[in-house]
């Protein structure tokens, strides 16, 4: 059981280096694409939000955003409620661009999952759907940290 978490990571990370090679020729990174397809699904997140989502320092998704701005896919937009801060917006101009990233993930899953029964991918979701639960109404501290 302890290589559970373990091989769920190596997973994923295997399938983002897949994501990350293939989206290459449109000479844009993983964390970037990572970055357009989250705005796709949540559209207007300030930067903080978003760097909150997806893990990473304001610092780093900063420069990110700095780049995908000057090729013209991301904008910033002050956030009438807090003038310190910034809302992300798509432009027309990343459409194309996520259309084809989205492609390209229907198609490494497709292939990650060939062969795979669907039942038991539908109950592989769950089981982490019900992990990601307990993990996430688990106590801040560590029981194990305070034996």
């Amino acid at each position: 059981m302890e290589t559970l978490p373990y091989e769920i990571g190596e997973t994923a990370h295997a399938v983002k280096r897949a994501f990350a090679r293939r989206a290459a020729h449109l000479g844009i990174t993983g964390a970037q694409a990572k970055v357009l397809l989250r705005l796709t699904r949540n559209p207007g997140l300030r930067q903080v939000e978003l760097a909150d989502i997806l893990d990473i320092e304001p610092i780093t998704l900063t420069r990110m955003i700095d780049r995908l701005e000057e090729a013209g896919y991301v904008e910033r937009a002050a956030d009438p409620a807090d003038r310190r801060a910034w809302r992300l917006q798509l432009t027309d101009t990343a459409q194309p661009l996520v259309v084809k990233l989205k492609a390209i993930a229907a198609e490494l899953v497709e292939e990650a999952f060939a062969g795979i029964d669907p039942k038991d991918i539908a109950t592989t979701r769950r089981v982490l759907a019900q992990a990601r639960e307990n993990v996430t109404r688990s106590a801040p501290i560590s029981r194990a940290l305070n034996q």
